[in-house]
């Protein structure tokens, strides 16, 4: 005998057996015990939460000739024929894929013929909400005025969609997202029937992970049956993929400590093991998602579904964690996700992290008041080394400076280091050359070759090549000075990580056929006062603060 799955075999046949819609099982119970039946319903709610098992239920209870309050009988013959599904008078359509004004037709046409066995012929309509316009047009007027021996019900998990004029015509039965408490109820009565054990534990996470549906629960038990007759919540935290998502945590921690150069590395680990970009970015705002609402919900009961480890772990970051900047991260993954659409998923992705890792990269308000309250708690305020001038002949003849009452160690540059680019609220005074000779190059006219370059750098470092745009290069010396307008670009050229400078320098050597150093461009004219912190820090200044 074929198996049959767990939710077919313990799928309710009376209205009684019906879990967590009592508001609707007594109405309906009601009016059948006192005769009262109506022409059409509605049945409408989210996926497993019974409306298809009330449907057939009800089929049968106006049928039976033995109704026992408003419940089928289950044992004279019209409540064996339709159980046996041999009742030729109860006409079950799919609408998703029967949703044509031909389909309608043709269901009007036989509605006129009387049923054949039982005293009902019964129209069940799932998904009704797929019909077209013009099928719904067609079924309207048999749906106010059918036949006395004809009865509708139409069930949607889209109620929305349903015209107004379909809506009037039926009596509507909203169907509630089942308690996680009646979910494990039913969970431990098979348990029992089926001679398996489930711990309690293991038993509340399946209908947390259910969501509300029944039938969601039971097919996630079957699978949890078919790794183990001993359920426990590890097992189902196996089975539906709660475990093994410790990259969350990851990122979540990265950007906690400020750290870019661990998150960019993870998610080019995810990347090289084929993780999609835009299913890690989705996770990761639901893993934010959680820690807000474990941040916020103050009973022990948190409307999250993880195990109990993970839940500690959460409780862990939402501790951590400022609610302004969990939401801050929500929407700038919100924001990531929706323009991954049409463009690169990773380089989107990647910046996002930096933004999130790095928020005096950012100008907007919610960055700034991170900043501040950083700096409120005593946070050092992150800002890149002083650019260090590389050695010429007249440093080398300059009076040697005073010795400061407390040393400090003084970083020496190697003859192939970068100069360090500065931060945004930083304005170092114009670079020297290294020697006379290289004075003949000046700074003051953009490479025309910088397209080329960055054509290059599309292919070979596309995050790079986005973080680039709209920038401008030029050549003094051994020096390739960029003026890039984003300010991610000095946070990824000053990292740890070298890869990002080298992918510039072999494409510069590829186009201009000479090895550069790496360098800030700043004019002489400009002054960097658009730092929002730096001019609040300035403010206070005047007050004595």
């Amino acid at each position: 005998m074929a198996y049959k799955a767990l939710y077919r075999k313990y799928r309710p046949q009376t209205f009684s057996e019906v879990y967590g819609q009592d508001h609707i099982v007594e109405t309906l119970k009601g009016e059948l015990a006192g005769g009262k039946i109506s022409h059409a319903y509605l049945f409408t709610g989210t996926r497993g939460t019974g409306k298809t098992s009330c449907a057939k239920i009800l089929a049968k209870a106006v049928n039976c000739i033995n109704n026992e309050g408003g419940d089928p009988c289950l044992s004279c013959e019209a409540c064996e024929l339709i159980s046996s599904e041999e009742a030729t008078d109860i006409v079950e359509l799919d609408a998703a894929s029967n949703n044509g004004i031909d389909d309608v037709r043709i269901l009007r046409e036989q509605i006129a013929f009387s049923p054949t066995r039982l005293k009902y012929r019964v129209y069940i309509i799932d998904e009704v909400h797929m019909l077209s316009i013009q099928a719904f047009n067609a079924l309207l007027k048999t749906l106010e005025e059918p036949p006395e021996h004809a009865i509708f019900i139409l069930a949607t998990t889209e109620v929305h969609k349903l015209p107004a004029t379909i809506l009037s015509r039926c009596q509507r039965f909203d169907f509630r997202r089942i308690e996680p408490e009646k979910i494990t109820e039913r969970i431990n009565f098979i348990a029992k029937a089926e001679d398996f054990t489930i711990t309690p534990e293991a038993s509340a996470l399946i209908a947390a992970a259910a969501d509300g549906g029944m039938r969601d629960a039971l097919s996630i038990l079957d699978l949890c049956l078919s790794a183990s007759k001993n359920i426990t919540e590890e097992t189902v935290a196996e089975v539906c993929g709660m475990s093994g998502n410790e990259y969350l945590n990851k990122l979540s921690e990265a950007v906690i400590s400020g750290d870019a150069s661990a998150a960019l590395s993870l998610i080019d680990d995810l990347y090289t093991g084929s993780v999609d970009m835009m299913r890690l970015a989705v996770d990761l705002a639901a893993h934010f998602r959680d820690i807000m609402v474990v941040k916020t919900v103050s009973t022990d009961k948190k409307p999250v579904v993880c195990s109990a480890a993970q839940l500690e772990i959460y409780k862990e970051k939402a501790a951590r964690f400022n609610i302004k900047d969990i939401m801050r991260a929500q929407e700038l993954l919100s924001g990531c996700i929706a323009s991954m659409q049409t463009a690169n998923r990773r380089s989107l992705l990647e910046m996002t992290i930096i933004k999130l890792c790095r928020p005096e990269l950012c100008d907007d308000i919610a960055s700034l008041e991170k900043r501040v309250r950083d700096l409120e708690l005593g946070a050092p305020r992150k800002t890149a080394a002083a650019p260090v001038v590389p050695k010429t002949e007249t440093a080398t003849k300059a009076e040697p400076q005073k010795a400061p009452e407390k040393p400090q160690p003084v970083k020496t540059v190697a003859e192939d280091e970068e100069i360090p680019l500065p931060e945004e609220d930083e304005a170092p005074a114009p670079m020297e050359p290294e020697t006379a000779e290289e004075t003949a190059p000046q700074a003051d006219t953009p490479i025309a070759e910088w397209s080329e370059i960055l054509k290059i750098l599309a292919k070979t470092a596309p995050l790079m090549h986005g973080v680039l745009n709209n920038s401008k290069a030029y050549v003094q010396g051994q020096f390739l000075l960029i003026d890039a307008p984003n300010t991610a670009f000095k946070s990824l050229v000053n990292d740890e990580n070298p890869v990002h400078r080298e992918a510039i320098r072999r494409a510069a050597e590829q186009v201009l056929g000479q090895t550069f150093k790496l360098g800030p461009y700043k004019a002489k004219t400009v002054q960097d006062d658009n730092d929002p912190l730096r001019a609040f820090a300035n403010k206070l200044k005047q007050f004595n603060v």
